[in-house]
């Protein structure tokens, strides 16, 4: 973001005036310019074919900066997940802020050059957005609301409701990273190695696993919740029991000892770069093997199965061959992780 007069945002760069024009022409444009928003439209406008996919998503996460990404980060690789998990293509985003009067210019800069370039990895483009200011006080630093659109190739079929017994369940790598990333940037908590977030757009990883198989029946990246959650999503939604196996989940060491300090599951920690599918079993080893190509895939494994008994319910055998039920969060575990 280049220099401006004033090292902070105004509330004049919220009232559509000239400062606005300037934040806008001078703070955004630079770095997401393509013909689309170069327009200055109150809307873009595009052409599509077949299906669209489209979603919508806010990040307040605090704090806006942390180890392996930032607010801005965060907001494309979210809402470029959302519709990588429907089995679409993203194509375009709608980026908006609500920023508090006095907020740094500079780590407004800082924001915006993180969304240009997870944006140019995605391969999306910014194509519309807006900028409100609100008074101090009455916003903590800096709000993104994201949308996001499109395309659905022909054939897919991919729901939290598809899951069927016999499925095999794939997890692409380690839990928990995020969460406990943020946690320990808000708190101040040392590790011996420090644990970064795994934030990351997943849409070609996505794209990779339906080249290998067309049997993918469900996806779904286990934020807010956790593994937990989405796990009791696909129970639930599709009618059928799941069974994983702990010893087949990675957990870094990292994270498995801050989780067992602040009395934490990492099964209810947050993840932003992570995805869980359910795969016909025998296509399930060959999308694990291509996964495992992709640097976002690298620790992919297969983690249980669909089963038939205990319609709604996960269940987990333990290391020490115990079984028990894996349920929901309850409550507010890790509050503002995105």
């Amino acid at each position: 973001m280049e220099p401006f007069k004033d090292d902070k945002v105004l509330l004049a760069h919220g009232s559509g005036g000239r400062l606005s024009h300037e934040l806008v022409e001078r703070g955004f444009l630079p770095a997401f310019d393509n013909p689309l928003l170069s327009k200055l439209d109150d809307s873009a406008v595009f052409e599509a074919k077949g299906r669209l996919a489209f979603t919508t998503d806010s990040y307040i996460v605090t704090p806006i900066f942390f180890p392996g990404g930032d607010i801005g980060k965060l907001a494309v690789c979210g809402t470029v997940n959302d519709l990588s998990m429907s089995g679409a293509v993203p194509l375009y985003l709608s980026l908006s802020f609500i920023i508090e009067e006095g907020f740094p210019l500079s780590d407004l800069g800082r924001i915006v050059t993180s969304i240009k370039e997870a944006a140019e990895e995605a391969g999306v483009k910014v194509v519309t957005g807006d900028t409100k200011v609100a008074s101090r006080g009455s916003v903590d630093k800096l709000f993104v609301n994201t949308a996001g659109v499109g395309v659905v190739p022909h054939g897919v079929d991919i729901s939290a409701s598809n899951a069927r017994p016999g499925d095999k369940l794939i997890l692409s790598g380690p839990i928990g990273q995020h969460g406990i990333a943020v946690m320990a940037m808000r708190e101040g908590l040392k590790f011996a190695t420090a644990v970064e977030s795994d934030c990351a757009p997943l849409n070609k990883l996505v794209a990779e696993m339906l080249e290998v198989s067309g049997q993918v029946h469900c996806l779904r990246d286990p934020t807010r919740g956790g593994l937990a959650t989405t796990l009791n999503d696909f129970a639930t939604q599709s009618d059928v029991g799941i069974l994983i196996y702990e010893d087949m989940i990675p957990v870094s060491d990292e994270v498995r000892a801050a989780c067992e300090m602040l009395g934490f599951d990492p099964f209810h920690v947050a993840n932003e770069g992570r995805l869980v599918a359910v795969a016909a079993p025998d296509d399930a080893q060959g999308i694990v093997e291509r996964m495992r190509q992709n640097k976002y895939g690298a620790e992919a494994a297969i983690i249980g199965e669909v089963r038939e008994e205990h319609r709604g319910k996960v269940v987990m055998k333990t290391s020490l061959g115990a079984s028990r039920i894996v349920d929901m969060m309850v409550g507010e575990l890790l509050p503002r992780i995105c």
